[in-house]
């Protein structure tokens, strides 16, 4: 008679905790796991891991999928890459709590931040709920492949309880304060993991409109933090321009201090500067001094992709390329392939509000032809600027050629944060660093420009196994940032580790083969909306509360994943 559900054998685990690899059996039972070591009882489900690292479920802080999870039951492209924990409602955007006028508003707003299509959205959200509690109650009847935890975002709340004012960025009054306070406890003591704000010019909404909340006040982020004092639990989100730095930190120490609750900020090298080197520094004697605070950082550039499928390429907004724009895409690679057009193309200018992307772009030294498999730590030499100065070309002549290539499903990747050195040595860094956590993959966001849900992926095969531009990390250390420690970073203790009496979350790896695919263009949102996917080679098996989810990248039928409530208070 078999003694357990599932028995994983002899494989190679990395248990979550910072501890080196070991050759042990892990054993399940009712979603837990009950033994490691040899095991000589029988499981109903017997998988050979030899040769195969074993790993913890991992856990995923940043995500966008607030619309996704009320009309799908898989977190793709994030189920694809070892992910069984996702965390949604970061920067300040969701959909509750929302009244029926705003509905457009909030939608707009998701559009314009997350570069969500709103018609998927309109069609996609079925609104059936009001509060966030509401909200949370409709998650709580959805099935997953994946738990999912869902954070307060600041945007709808402040819109829910300023209307139009606070859309408009005015401040909030005294009684607007009370408000937004009671609210906020009230969907943490519902089981929002905590709450999220964005500080940031680069956050507007489809209509070009700042967040609303920009230029939110003292009163209302400290307000809204002593909201989690009172419940005793949660934790908060922020992302800011630091444009004055000391009296933006302050007013995040202050807001970490009322709270009582740990922060994470996000995080990254900007284009040129090292601005985000004081910006952890002042998190780091924020944390030697008692406040719970963070840098949330990303294991690679975060860079956009260009193309013929994308939502962009380098010459959107030039006449002759918008002429042909709208055939379908073997037509508009065969458009734009005549050398006449071509020319046309590269004799016009490009439009005032596509500056910035040539300023990303570094005027066209930033851009590479993505390889099979991705190459996130690409050299300046084979850059296509590089390659074409070299061979006595017109960079952008090649730029447009490059375009064309695989019948015009070609993608070209400008990387705008964490590349400004031209290599992953600021990545390293911030991995490494005490006071970090790992995050920003925007799961769910950003369909048409950016894949970077396969963060995942690329912090084990990069920094594990493949980096050759400078110093690795040691895969025990990898996986810890993964799982453990993001687990932590959220409040959800029971997972994260492969533990007797933890949530048996697991993932069984075949690190030699472990690779990220090229993204690709899917038309599988509502009223078939288009974006990116990115799927990985190597994920053997996700077990999820022990069942599993995904068999060598493929999904079974099992949707053990459920909304993830934080009821209890805790400390951090």
């Amino acid at each position: 008679m078999a003694q357990h559900d599932l028995v994983v054998r002899s494989g190679s685990v990395i248990d979550g905790t910072g501890q080196p690899a070991f050759t042990a059996d892990v054993a399940i039972n009712d979603g837990q796991i009950t033994e490691i070591g040899h095991i000589s009882g029988k499981g109903r489900r017997e998988v050979d891991a030899e040769g195969a690292l074993v790993t913890p479920g991992f856990v995923d802080i940043h995500t966008h999928y607030d619309g996704q999870a009320t009309w799908s039951n898989r977190m793709s492209p994030s189920s694809h890459h070892g992910v069984t924990t996702v965390v949604m409602g970061n920067c300040g955007v969701g959909f509750a709590p929302v009244r029926p006028t705003d509905h457009d508003l909030l939608i707009e707003l998701m559009e314009g931040v997350e570069d969500i299509p709103g018609v998927a959205l309109s069609e996609g959200l079925s609104w059936e709920w009001e509060s966030f509690p509401d909200y949370l109650d409709y998650l709580s009847k959805r099935q997953f492949d994946m738990d999912i935890g869902a954070q307060l975002p600041h945007a709808a709340l402040r819109v829910y309880v300023m209307g139009q004012r606070g859309a408009d960025r005015e401040p909030a009054t005294a009684e607007d304060v009370v408000e937004m306070r009671r609210l906020t406890e009230q969907a943490i003591r519902a089981g929002a993991l905590g709450f999220t704000s964005s500080r940031t010019l680069n956050h507007r909404s489809a209509k070009g409109e700042p967040t609303p909340t920009l230029q939110a006040e003292y009163d209302e982020l400290v307000g809204m933090a002593s909201a989690l004092r009172s419940a005793g639990r949660g934790v908060m989100e922020m992302i800011s321009d630091f444009d004055d730095l000391d009296a933006e930190f302050d007013l995040l120490k202050s807001m970490v201090s009322s709270a009582g609750r740990p922060m994470s900020i996000s995080l990254a090298q900007g284009i040129s500067d090292h601005g985000w080197r004081k910006v952890l520094g002042k998190i780091e004697r924020a944390s030697d001094t008692g406040f719970a605070m963070r840098g949330q950082v990303a294991p690679r550039p975060i860079g956009i992709l260009l193309g013929l499928t994308t939502t962009l390429s380098p010459f959107t907004t030039r006449p002759s390329f918008s002429e042909v724009a709208h055939l379908p895409l073997a037509e508009r690679a065969a458009a734009l392939a005549d050398p006449a057009r071509k020319a046309r193309i590269l004799s016009e200018s490009t439009g005032h509000g596509f500056m910035r992307l040539f300023r990303l772009m570094d005027e066209g030294r930033k851009i590479w032809l993505m390889s099979d498999p991705p190459n996130y730590e690409p050299d300046p030499k084979d850059s296509l600027h590089a390659q074409a100065m070299a061979r006595g070309q017109d960079p952008w002549s090649l730029v447009y050629d490059a375009l064309l290539q695989d019948d015009g499903k070609a993608l070209l990747y400008t990387p705008f944060a964490n590349y400004a050195e031209n290599n992953l040595d600021c990545c390293r860094d911030m991995i490494l660093h005490k006071d970090t956590v790992m995050g920003l993959g925007d799961g769910g966001a950003h369909v048409g420009t950016i894949c970077d849900a396969s963060f995942i992926t690329s912090l084990l095969t990069h920094w594990g196994r493949d980096r050759s531009r400078g110093e690795g990390i040691d895969l025990p250390t990898l996986i810890k940032c993964q799982s453990s420690d993001t687990a932590q970073a959220v409040g959800l203790t029971d997972r994260g580790t492969l533990q007797v009496g933890m949530r048996a979350d697991v993932n069984i790896i075949d690190f030699d083969n472990l690779n990220v695919r090229l993204p690709e263009m899917v038309n599988d949102l509502p009223a078939g909306g288009a974006r990116l996917q990115q799927r990985a080679d190597g994920y053997q098996m996700t077990i999820v509360n022990g069942q599993p989810t995904y068999i060598d990248g493929e999904a079974t039928d099992a949707l053990p994943g459920r909304l993830v409530r934080k009821t209890t208070p805790d400390g951090h």
